[in-house]
């Protein structure tokens, strides 16, 4: 954790005045005593896990580039090494898919994720870390400018500039800093869905508590009453036992059976509440069981992983360029080949797209989940889909006889592709 504390606290008297304004996020990793149902601690659910992973999945799968849209040399893709290697290796332990992958998670859960920005002397990012942290403060020195004190799950605290710190939020409602938490909308469904797993492990326990009841109306020995229940179970109540399930006794002995009461919710009921959770995390039973067809993954995806992908594109941008280096083009975007998850119809289909050089031969080859190939890279066009103005600047360039002959020319080639197409006949 020494890594957290490199930047001073605005706190200090020897560093700032006091901060003149303060608010708080408690993260959701324990909620109190009062979820006793499931320990306070939202990521232990089955349920919620479910409902999350396929998300924290997808965007484990999105792709950051550094871009830079420069009028005078062009577009770049990655053109700065150290970019590059940050966005694939954002810190020692970590790669830009488990980066991600706790991002997301961090957001889904409490609906705020942030990380540190670890940056050399000259002020360029080099690393970057997932805070874990159990609550944030939000603090403003003397001058206004934005600090945020962690607090860590071993107790340690640290403050940071807002400025260094990646911070992902979501249902961005109440305050003006932080995402709402989820722990209001979910106390009473994550009680519910408490009460019903005690309740089945409580009937299931229940099973094994005494079914018969023997009274012998005779005093028996200890031993001799063992030894007589002993022989009720095995001649009436064995699996194997010849009697089909027919008991008999004798006037010493009065037999007696006991049926628990025990109450299990239907399973409507257990189905309504976990359909209300699928719909709080805006999924459903077939994206948490990968059933899904390609039409519904769509939906999911524009839903979900493309919002998330959006914003962490923003403020990567505006955290590692600064306004200079933003003003010359300077972006960082996440992409996601959604088409992976397209049928093979819809891929074929996107043939066209590499004839009109509207997607390169490698991009249309990674929807395939082929490699990519030499020269693939370069966008290629049908001779019959050229530019539009193509034919009038040919024109423009001629004059006197030859713009007549040339002009009639170009006028029976059309004409001829026209015929050949089935686009009509002379006459037309």
């Amino acid at each position: 954790m020494n890594l957290f504390r490199r930047k001073r606290d605005p706190t200090n008297e020897k560093s700032a005045d006091k901060p003149t304004e303060q608010s708080r996020l408690a993260m959701v990793t324990t909620w109190g005593e009062y979820y006793y149902a499931w320990n306070g601690k939202l990521y232990d659910s089955d349920i919620v896990r479910a409902c999350i992973r396929p998300k924290v999945k997808a965007i484990g799968k999105l792709v950051g580039k550094h871009i830079r849209d420069d009028p005078a040399g062009g577009i770049k893709v990655n053109p700065e090494p150290y970019i590059r290697f940050l966005l694939q290796e954002p810190n020692p332990i970590m790669t830009g898919q488990q980066f991600l992958e706790k991002m997301a998670t961090q957001l889904c859960l409490n609906n705020n994720a942030f990380a540190l920005i670890v940056r050399d002397v000259n002020g360029y990012p080099q690393q970057l870390y997932p805070i874990p942290c159990v609550g944030v403060e939000a603090v403003y020195d003397k001058q206004g400018a934005l600090f945020l004190r962690f607090t860590y799950r071993n107790g340690n605290i640290g403050t940071f500039a807002y400025s260094d710190i990646i911070h992902l939020r979501q249902d961005f409602n109440e305050q003006d800093i932080f995402g709402s938490s989820p722990a209001p909308a979910l106390a009473q469904l994550m009680e519910c869905v408490g009460v019903i797993d005690q309740g089945l492990v409580k009937a299931i326990k229940n099973s094994g508590i005494i079914r018969w009841l023997l009274k012998f109306t005779s005093s028996m020995r200890e031993e001799d009453i063992k030894r007589n229940v002993q022989n009720f179970v095995d001649n009436y109540l064995s699996i194997e036992t010849d009697t089909f399930g027919a008991a008999g006794v004798d006037a010493k002995t009065d037999a007696k059976q006991i049926e628990p009461k025990d109450y299990v919710p239907n399973a409507a009921q257990t189905d309504k509440i976990t359909d209300r959770i699928y719909s709080f995390f805006n999924t459903n039973k077939k994206i948490v069981q990968s059933s899904w067809a390609e039409d519904e993954w769509t939906a999911y995806f524009e839903a979900e992983i493309e919002p998330f992908a959006i914003q962490i594109g923003d403020v990567f941008t505006v955290r590692l360029f600064s306004k200079r280096e933003r003003g010359f083009g300077n972006r960082i975007v996440f992409e996601a080949s959604n088409l992976q998850c397209a049928s093979l119809n819809t891929k074929l289909a996107f043939q066209a797209m590499v004839d009109r050089g509207a997607m390169t031969p490698n991009e249309w080859r990674a929807t395939m989940n082929l490699a990519p190939i030499e020269g693939g890279d370069q966008p290629i066009r049908r001779l019959d889909t050229q530019v539009v103005n193509m034919v009038q600047g040919m024109l423009a360039k001629m004059n006197g006889e030859n713009y007549v002959v040339m002009a009639d020319l170009i006028g029976k080639i059309l004409l001829s592709a026209r015929l050949e197409g089935g686009g009509g006949n002379a006459e037309n």
